[in-house]
């Protein structure tokens, strides 16, 4: 199991490839054994027929006979002898001639011992034996003829067949391994150039790439189309999610930028109805007050989101960014009456130099009014909040910490999407839910990032990265941000 998932681990190509060569193992293996076994019999059965062959050969040359009145059986010839010792002299085997009763009658001493004769030819040591009676003008054999022929020539001829029939297989699977290689590379290479195509659409994440075509009509051509068709229907999809986005932020912006005129003029009179009325109508005009000026900030927060979302081009300026920092501490004071509340910037702490960014002075504003909010809202009262403006490598950083209850962990991961509430912690109402997405939304829309993590006192910690300007000696002339709605 555990060779299974690890060869199914392996690249298509490698595992076609290895498919391959184990078949063409598993069927050269085979077809070595067979012809080894075929081979090996044969040899044997060639070598065992030229034993009998010579011994027949020498018995035919040897003439025996009896001697009168020993009995003992003598050769005939004298000059046979000298054949007998010619063979065994040479290496290549040996020759014997035995009466009935087992004693050699040729040669006189030496040579191996071949055993008894027998029919056929025998394994004897590290010879093989044929034996061949001898006759002496009876039908009784008198002697046998022995021819014993070394089977180490056999033995090396057995061994260079099993190497090379070896040799052929390895090689045989070596071929098949890499000629499976290629054809395997050959033909993942269409599915490669797929990949890569699609990795490039995931990364651009444009749909109206072209994919390479393969040249054949195959199943990876049928995958191409499918892909192709995919992404020609995720093009549209996205065509028609982007125009609708398009018409609900422009439907936003509009209907956001067209509230703001009526929501002016309801304020106006319910300011003067409300200065104008007595008793409960009083209390009643001005809950209606209260309520619309929170309409009025849920538009302009709607407003200002729309046009982020629309990538509206933003009106830079030179921004004193510890002014904006201060002003926004003033402003939100009134709501902090029962927070300790505490601003630092540069210039407070005796430094010479201005924080300076470029960017939307108002927008700037409606940041840090935002994360002074949110920390005062989500505090409960006596709460420590301080916010503080610092630069560093070039960089303005805003940070507005507390003493308080910190962020949930389990929020920190959606607190800046819209509509996203915490709990309140001073009995005031909660938002509209959109304070820290306008944070979020402003911070990248000046080139720079806001995060939330622990402060020092262990309570939330959010802090605004600004790319920031030079920082100049004196200050400079600046649009100051208009009042916050």
């Amino acid at each position: 199991m555990i060779g299974r998932r690890r060869f199914n681990r392996l690249p298509i190509r490698w595992r076609l490839a290895l498919t391959s060569a184990g078949l063409t193992l598993v069927i050269l293996a085979t077809f070595a054994v067979v012809m080894g076994a075929f081979t090996d019999e044969r040899l044997r059965d060639d070598f065992d027929n030229d034993v009998r062959a010579r011994a027949a050969d020498l018995k035919d040359r040897i003439r025996v006979a009896r001697e009168f009145p020993s009995g003992r059986v003598i050769l005939e010839q004298d000059d046979l002898v000298q054949v007998i010792v010619n063979v065994a002299a040479s290496g290549d085997g040996a020759v014997r001639v035995i009466d009935t009763e087992g004693e050699i009658v040729a040669p006189s001493s030496g040579g191996p011992a071949l055993g008894p004769p027998g029919e056929g030819v025998r394994e004897v040591g590290p010879y093989r034996v044929a034996s061949e009676p001898l006759y002496a003008g009876s039908l009784v054999p008198v002697a046998y003829l022995q021819y014993a022929k070394a089977s180490r020539s056999l033995g090396a001829t057995l061994d260079r067949l099993r190497f090379f029939l070896i040799l052929g297989v390895l090689t045989g699977t070596g071929l098949a391994l890499l000629a499976g290689l290629a054809v395997a590379r050959r033909a993942m290479a269409p599915v490669g150039r797929l990949t890569r195509a699609a990795k490039h659409v995931a990364q651009t994440r444009n749909p109206t790439v072209s994919l390479p075509k393969p040249p054949s009509e195959d199943e990876v051509a049928d995958l191409a189309r499918t892909l192709e068709e995919m992404l020609h229907a995720l093009d549209q999809a996205q065509g028609e999610t982007e125009s609708a986005l398009r018409r609900q932020r422009e439907f936003v912006a509009d209907a956001s930028h067209e509230l703001r005129t009526p929501l002016t003029a309801v304020l106006a009179n319910l300011e003067l109805l409300e200065a104008s009325l007595e008793g409960e109508d009083r209390e009643l005009a001005a809950s209606a007050l209260r309520s619309s000026r929170r309409m009025r900030g849920l538009v302009a927060d709607l407003l200002l989101l729309a046009r982020a979302d629309a990538g509206h081009r933003l009106e830079r300026e030179v921004v004193n960014l510890g002014q904006v920092v201060r002003e926004a501490c003033g402003e939100v004071a009134p709501l902090a009456v029962d927070h300790d509340l505490s601003v630092s910037t540069p210039e407070g702490r005796g430094s010479s130099a201005l924080v300076l960014v470029d960017g939307s002075g108002d927008e700037l504003h409606r940041l840090t009014r935002n994360l002074l909010e949110n920390a005062i809202v989500h505090t409960p009262p006596g709460t420590h909040v301080e916010a503080t403006l610092s630069t560093d490598d070039g960089a303005a950083t805003i940070d507005v910490c507390d003493d308080g209850p910190g962020v949930p962990f389990e929020l920190r991961g959606r607190v800046f999407e819209r509509f996203v509430r915490g709990d309140s912690d001073n009995g005031a109402r909660g938002g509209t839910g959109l304070g820290l997405a306008i944070v979020r939304a402003v911070a990248e829309r000046h080139g720079g990032s806001v995060e939330v993590g622990v402060a020092p006192a262990g309570g939330a910690r959010f802090s605004v990265r600004l790319p920031g300007l030079v920082a100049a000696g004196s200050e400079p002339e600046l649009r100051a941000p208009e009042p916050a709605a």
